[in-house]
């Protein structure tokens, strides 16, 4: 069988530098999930990037399946971008461990459009209790993988205020980023304020 979570951190590291740290989280009746955080130091200030590893190693299930197919169904990992040095944002590492344990731990599969709730702040001082699944592709690429296994997806996370969360469930994902583009809200920042939604 092949070793998914290899090729898996091999794509983030080709797509991402080395890590320079990484924190283990254990669930009780779960794989363990690996958080690996890597510095971007771009041009508009330094970025840090959270990206779980272990979420991938088993397929995700229908949850009204009778039985869970343990090869195929759509494979992820999950990616957070937040601006460094504004917000103890390390703290995100057990949220999102949870997050990334949630296909196994509740039967759900994880999707771009999805809303992801961990119900306590991302980290001290956040905002933010929940994030908008974004479509991936962007920053790092899928990782094909021998059939008949499903392609591992990295799906980056897009935190959400309360208020952008509820306006989010009544008008959709769509909406939503719509009203982030149109009002150049940086959703990299650990601070801001939630989006103008009248």
């Amino acid at each position: 069988m092949v070793d998914v979570l290899a090729l898996v951190e091999a794509r983030l590291r080709t797509a991402l530098g080395d890590p320079d740290a990484r924190a283990a989280v254990t669930f009780l009746g779960t794989d363990r999930v690996e958080v690996l955080r890597f510095q971007d130091d771009s041009q508009d200030g330094p970025v840090v990037r959270y990206a779980t590893l272990g979420m991938s190693a088993q397929p995700m299930s229908d949850p009204t399946a009778m039985l869970a197919d343990p090869v195929a169904g759509p494979r992820a990992e999950l990616v957070l971008s937040v601006r460094g040095g504004l917000a103890d944002t390390d703290k995100v590492l057990r949220p999102l461990a949870v997050l990334a344990a949630s296909p196994q731990v509740e039967g759900v599969v994880v999707a771009p459009g999805a809303s992801l709730d961990v119900g306590e702040p991302l980290w001290p001082g956040a905002p933010f209790t929940s994030v908008l699944v974004a479509e991936p592709g962007g920053l790092v690429e899928d990782l094909e993988l021998d059939a008949p296994l499903d392609p591992v997806c990295f799906l980056p996370l897009l935190p959400m205020t309360p208020n952008e969360a509820a306006w989010k469930r009544v008008h959709g994902a769509p909406a939503l980023q719509e009203r982030w583009l149109t009002n150049g809200t940086d959703l990299r920042d650990p601070s801001r304020r939630s989006v103008p939604l009248d």
